[in-house]
């Protein structure tokens, strides 16, 4: 079979249809300017030509006949398409989100007066809502930034794309280094992976902090994404602890005492009694050592359960004006085992409980001295190259103090060995002293945060340990207090 000279068409196939050619809208005006003014021309040729005028004449009015329909075309021309091409300037500047345009000659009287007051309504109604939305946008990021809770939002491919003031402050990074990072760059890839409001361990601040996960999803441009807001909920929990310890404390409490009591009696009177009932010099000593070991045991033990019972019955804070300074000077006075350094800070008065503060200040004072003073501690090992031992560190606690915009800053810290978990340091019963109590902690925390403050013991980088209590510049009872600096 013999080929196209075009290719190779196949008889029976459809051939593509043919682009249809249309001419210009301008161009269009001309041709039907030229058809309505045809027949006039050609009337006023015939007539021109049957006139007894010379050749020069003739053509000198047919040229002037065409040059006065070509200005009366391209009037209807000018007339006809520069407002379409306003008003396709109009909608152009609308497409660009440029609402400052009008359409001219809009009036109510003509057809293409109507279409331009309709433009230039439109232009109205799509500037009235950009300045809305802009105002929305503006008040949602206002709003997003003033929320004391983290916020954070995460594409698809959980790529960090908004993160507010909040978030900041817990990741301790400003927007510009953490927007664009993957959720598992900045260590919140859990928190895509647990269910909703579940509690989740962040130690981005503070260590065991604890933050209720609440996830949500939105569609920005039509792709999904997904709206993570955290809640720290570490004093809840504590305070859900501490009234269980306190329930404990309680019951144990009323119980020993209601045996405690009656065995130390007991006790006592078999004491006095066992000198006429028993002849033996040397059984009536035993049993009368044995009968004031449990006299002693059960005193001691009634004693240790009073101390306990201060976490139940710890009463709210009654506030008023206190001077920070004498306050410090005269917990390290308090100290005889050894000199308690106070570094200079600045003037502040606090609207706090001091009794309650200060039995705060003692425990920490009296722990760090302890862990300062503690038995067997030798100079740094990055001291001893050759293995000789060298004599130990002088034993030192010093209290600094600071303020900042919003926060006190107070800190005891000591040169001794540390702590192996700090964060266990507040568990109550919890002690690694053999004759602790494992209540001086737990207290100190209990006071801070009815003050609305927190506590935290941390590690030294060097060596030691250091508490540091951080209480708001205004706040007070669960953060209602009042701390200005001293004028």
């Amino acid at each position: 079979m013999a080929s196209s000279p075009h290719g190779s068409f196949r008889p029976g196939a459809r051939k593509p249809p043919r682009k249809r050619v249309r001419l210009l809208y301008e161009r269009r005006i001309n041709l039907f300017a030229l058809l309505v003014a045809l027949p006039g021309m050609i009337v006023g040729g015939v007539f021109v030509a049957l006139q007894p005028w010379s050749l020069e004449s003739k053509c000198a009015l047919l040229f002037a006949e065409l040059f006065v329909w070509w200005l009366l075309a391209m009037a209807l021309q000018e007339q006809t398409t520069r407002p379409l091409q306003t008003l396709s300037n109009v909608i152009a500047a609308l497409r660009e989100e440029d609402y400052s345009f009008r359409a001219r000659g809009a009036a109510a009287d003509d057809v293409l007066g109507e279409l331009s007051l309709e433009v230039n309504a439109l232009a109205d109604l799509l500037a009235d809502q950009r300045i809305l939305s802009i105002e929305a946008t503006a008040l949602l990021r206002r709003v997003v930034e003033e929320i004391d809770a983290p916020l954070f939002t995460f594409d698809p491919d959980q790529v960090l794309r908004l993160v507010n003031s909040a978030g900041e402050r817990l990741l301790q990074q400003p927007s510009v280094r953490l927007l664009g990072r993957t959720a598992e760059e900045i260590g919140l890839a859990r928190c895509l992976t647990v269910e909703n409001e579940t509690v989740v361990p962040l130690s981005f601040q503070t260590p065991n902090a604890r933050w209720m996960v609440r996830r949500s999803s939105f569609r920005q441009k039509g792709v999904p994404h997904s709206l993570i807001v955290l809640s720290d909920v570490s004093r809840a929990l504590r305070e859900e602890e501490r009234s269980a310890w306190q329930r404990l404390i309680r019951v144990l409490g009323h119980e020993l005492n209601n045996s405690l009591t009656p065995i130390k009696s007991i006790a006592g009177s078999l004491s006095t009694q066992i000198a006429g009932a028993v002849a033996d010099a040397g059984q009536r000593q035993d049993f009368k050592r044995g009968l004031e070991i449990i006299e002693t045991r059960a005193d001691n033990l009634n004693r240790f359960l009073q101390a306990y019972r201060q976490l139940a019955q710890m009463p709210p804070p009654a506030l008023r004006r206190t001077a920070l300074a004498p306050m410090i000077e005269r917990v390290a006075g308090l100290e005889t085992r050894l000199q308690v350094h106070v570094a200079p800070g600045p003037p502040i008065e606090l609207n706090v409980d001091p009794d309650q503060l200060e039995q705060m200040l003692i425990n920490l004072v009296r722990n760090g001295v302890e862990a300062a003073l503690e038995p067997g501690r030798t100079a740094s090992q990055s001291n001893n190259n050759e293995g000789v031992a060298l004599p130990a560190e002088s034993p030192q606690v010093v209290i600094r103090w600071d303020a900042s915009e919003k926060d006190l800053i107070l800190t005891v810290e000591d040169n001794g060995p540390g702590l192996l978990n700090p964060s266990n340091a507040f568990i109550p019963f919890y002690t690694t002293k053999p004759a602790g109590s494992g209540i001086g902690l737990a207290l100190s925390r209990q006071i801070v945060e009815a003050h609305g403050g927190s506590i935290e013991l941390l590690n030294r980088a060097e060596k030691g340990c250091q508490a540091k209590v951080t209480l708001p510049r205004v706040a007070g009872v669960e953060g209602q207090s009042d701390l200005t600096a001293a004028s």
